[in-house]
């Protein structure tokens, strides 16, 4: 634990990062299955939370592209802010020591 603390400055954003980059795995897939504006409390808490990063890729995305595209996107997008986060904290030596 104290491992983890010591080294907060890269678990704190990588795990903010993969969070929000799961659930919009779960957004994408839920997607498949129920409506846009279904009124549940687990859907509305995936929209909610992802719909920053969805509205931001949204940006950058052409608009004659599905929402299920947007989706994958914003997925991606989040998986490689996370390679660039260890990259560039690797790059600047501040990487967490494995083991004891």
């Amino acid at each position: 634990m104290n491992a983890i603390l010591s080294s907060w400055y890269f678990h704190i954003p990588n795990f903010i990062l993969a969070a929000l980059m799961y659930t919009v795995l779960g957004r994408l897939i839920l997607s498949v299955f129920v409506a846009p504006n279904w009124n549940n409390y687990i859907w509305n808490f995936f929209v909610r939370l992802t719909d920053p990063v969805v509205s931001m890729t949204r940006t950058i995305t052409p608009k004659s592209v599905a929402p299920v595209i947007v989706l994958v996107f914003s997925f991606l997008w989040l998986m490689l802010a996370r390679m660039v986060w260890f990259a560039i904290i690797g790059a600047a030596g501040l990487l967490p020591q494995m083991g004891p």
